[in-house]
């Protein structure tokens, strides 16, 4: 069976992350999903973004939280770039989406988006904080939603199913044969981030993994290749 390919960020490892370009060249490439992140700005727009502070990936300072949606818009995120809005991501690719939940505050603004543009077979919501997978199943019963873990990696399963997601999306150095047993058990699927090598390919390969988290382009060749 062959591998689900998750893009991390677009395709962080060659283009700026979270940036319209690093998406399109995710479609491009053929990634089978495309994972981004989402904070709310100081006035309450769903920006792209997986930092608390925008100080990593642009040319500014400050936290997302602080600044309104045309400052983070007037900061370079490489290359030219600019912060996207989940709206222009949605409009720039075709490619399913995860979008993860960084700030706990966003999950009722994306659930109202998804409901606005019926956007439901296409994005799945992941999230490391169970409060923002909670609210998006109370707003939205039926959307798909996985739970994002790392250190919590063996408490995957039971956490999974409190939720009532259908995915777990582990850190591949804290994933271990017996979780993926005991999730597959739970009717849970599992990917692993970020497996940006063929030894980490290898190894997700053997744990039986539904699918993989990449940085880089080549895993997808690799994976087709395999198939």
């Amino acid at each position: 069976m062959a591998l689900l390919t998750v893009g991390h960020r677009g395709v962080m490892g060659a283009e700026p992350e979270n940036t319209l370009r690093s998406f399109r060249r995710a479609e491009a490439e053929g990634l089978d999903v495309i994972e981004l992140d989402l904070r709310l700005s100081a006035d309450g727009a769903l920006v792209v973004m997986h930092d608390a502070l925008v100080d990593r990936t642009t040319n500014g300072t400050g936290r997302v939280s602080d600044l309104t949606l045309a400052h983070l818009r007037a900061l370079d995120a490489g290359r030219g770039e600019r912060v996207p809005v989940f709206d222009e991501v949605v409009d720039a690719v075709r490619t399913p989406l995860q979008a993860e939940i960084k700030d706990p505050a966003a999950a009722r603004v994306l659930a109202e988006l998804i409901e606005r543009r019926g956007l439901h077979r296409r994005v799945r919501v992941i999230s490391f904080h169970p409060a923002a997978l909670r609210e998006t199943r109370n707003l939205l019963p039926a959307l798909p939603i996985a739970l994002v873990t790392g250190r919590s990696t063996p408490d995957a399963p039971e956490t999974a199913a409190r939720l009532g997601a259908g995915m777990v999306s582990c850190e591949l150095r804290h994933l271990t044969a017996e979780t993926v047993r005991r999730c597959h058990a739970a009717g849970v699927e599992v990917i692993s981030w970020t497996v940006n090598t063929p030894h980490e390919l290898a190894r997700a390969r053997a744990l039986g993994l539904d699918g993989v988290v990449t940085d880089l382009p080549r895993i997808r060749e690799a994976v087709s290749a395999a198939v």
